[in-house]
């Protein structure tokens, strides 16, 4: 078959498929019930849109040869935003933003039922506590009015407003909206795995929440873009509900609302320099004149050594962002958001291949105006995705005020120690019943803990330390134990008597 028949006969099938995937969205819709029918019809023409531009590309999004370093005045220090001050009105600044968290996921990989949100991360409060104090202590401060906006997913909604009722005496205003929810397709047929609309049951699994790029339509789709922007707001402040170093800078807000060079900057990635932890994050290029996100996912299989380099590529996206909400509404409304498409292969608990098309928020870059790179301290990015990091939040090494960690003065060196705590501990409540308190660590450079291992009162931990336990073997650090660079191996038992 030659070339042109060959490419003729790709395209008869893509569009047979496409007219499948019409047909059986349809059938889908079909099941809704009225007072759903606008909402889920509104997602599945967005999931449309996603497959047809999903059929359309092919092969690595990025062409490797493009991707140039960026410009150095595209990527500032945030020492140099920094050393700009801060205006008098700096309320009034405060007035026009938005904070919004990215709250769509569980807590599954945490070994924790619902919302990730509402894990215990510090003296019992939860990510969205810390997060709610945030906010009031600035309302408070500075006698203003900033709202907090929740991106929740149908996997998150109901749970999150059951607590919100906690904060109706706080000095924040909260609001909520839901991603979309779109149909997993299966590998093979590439058709949605599910027959109707519902998410219970047999259907639990049909359904996803496609990634935090759905931000944009989403929060136009519920009207609560409009509305912030009739009040007066021109800034959100977007990040991820877990990123506990997230917290509103006074000095990047007003490098916007009062940009040095007059013209306004609509999008700033915050980004930090690379570790060695960090090889995989997404790192900011010049590529055809934009600033541009590029994803590990995104490059070609050669060049992906390359890519985690620390030498070429020094930093990586920390995902807090801020955008401005009129050039939302205006991208939104000339459809002119691009995103490149994360194809994210799953198994279902029945053995079924599926997968979910999603987008990332960052990736969004390349089609605002003006965008800018700051690189900021890494301060700024502290997640929490495991509880090796939950350790590290919860102990002596950071100190709380009014929702915000900081990292204690006693500690002589500003780097976080590396932890990794094995399988036994994957889990938070295994986590919290193998340490009886969470040890000092202040002088902690590196610890490694292996196997059935646990924790007495009030241990101090120095330098390097290896704790592994052999399979059948069991280790208890006894209290008060001061370990300092040392590496414990073998059994070593502890009991009542």
């Amino acid at each position: 078959m030659s070339q042109d028949g060959a490419s003729q006969f790709q395209e008869v099938i893509r569009q047979e498929l496409e007219l499948s995937v019409k047909k059986e969205l349809e059938k889908i819709l079909t099941t809704a019930p009225s007072h759903e029918f606008e909402h889920t019809k509104k997602d599945l023409d967005g999931f449309r849109k996603l497959f047809h531009r999903f059929l359309q590309e092919k092969g690595p999004s990025v062409d490797w040869g493009k991707i140039q370093r960026p410009p150095e005045d595209s990527i500032q220090p945030y020492e140099k935003i920094k050393a700009r001050g801060l205006p008098d009105n700096i309320s009034s600044v405060l007035n026009k933003l938005v904070v919004v968290k990215l709250n769509g996921g569980l807590g599954t990989s945490m070994g924790c039922k619902g919302p990730k949100s509402l894990i215990g991360v510090r003296n019992e409060n939860t990510f969205l506590d810390l997060t709610v104090q945030q906010i009031e202590h600035l309302n408070k401060t500075y006698n203003t009015d900033v709202p907090l906006v929740l991106m929740n997913s149908f996997n998150t909604d109901e749970d999150t407003k059951k607590i919100l009722q906690k904060y109706n005496h706080c000095r924040v205003k909260i609001y909520t909206f839901n991603q979309s929810r779109y149909p997993r397709i299966n590998k093979e047929s590439l058709l949605p795995v599910a027959k109707d609309v519902s998410y219970s049951g047999e259907n639990t699994e049909a359904w996803y929440p496609p990634g935090h790029g759905d931000i944009y339509a989403s929060f136009y789709n519920s009207g609560l873009l409009d509305t912030l922007i009739g009040e007066g707001k021109e800034y959100i402040f977007v990040s991820n509900i877990d990123n506990l170093g997230a917290t509103v800078d006074l000095y990047i807000l007003n490098h916007l609302m009062n940009p040095p060079n007059g013209k306004p900057c609509e999008f700033v990635m915050e980004v930090t320099n690379k570790t060695r932890a960090d090889v995989k994050g997404g790192t900011l290029t010049q590529y055809e004149g934009k600033l541009r996100l590029v994803e590990i996912a995104q490059v070609p299989k050669a060049h992906v050594d390359e890519f985690k380099s620390v030498s070429k590529f020094k930093i990586f996206n920390t995902n807090n962002l801020w955008i401005s909400l009129a050039a939302v509404k205006r991208l939104q409304e000339q459809n002119a958001i691009d995103m490149e498409i994360i194809v994210n292969p799953k198994t279902l608990d029945g053995g079924l291949n599926v997968i979910q098309l999603e987008t990332a928020v960052g990736a969004a870059i390349k089609s605002f105006e003006n965008s800018l790179g700051i690189n900021v301290p890494r301060s700024r990015f502290l997640p929490v995705k495991t509880t090796s990091d939950l350790l590290l939040v919860m102990s002596n090494l950071y100190s709380l005020n009014a929702g915000s960690l900081t990292m204690s003065e006693k500690r002589e060196f500003p780097t976080v120690p590396l932890v990794k705590l094995g399988s036994s501990f994957t889990k938070v409540q295994d986590y919290l019943r193998r340490f009886e308190s969470i040890p000092d660590m202040l002088e902690l450079d590196h610890l490694t803990v292996s196997g059935d291992v646990t924790f007495g009162k009030h241990v101090s931990l120095k330098g390097t330390v290896i704790i592994i336990a052999n399979h059948g073997d069991r280790i208890d650090i006894p209290p008060g134990a001061v370990l300092e660079n040392k590496i414990v191996s073998g059994n070593l038992r502890i009991l009542d008597h």
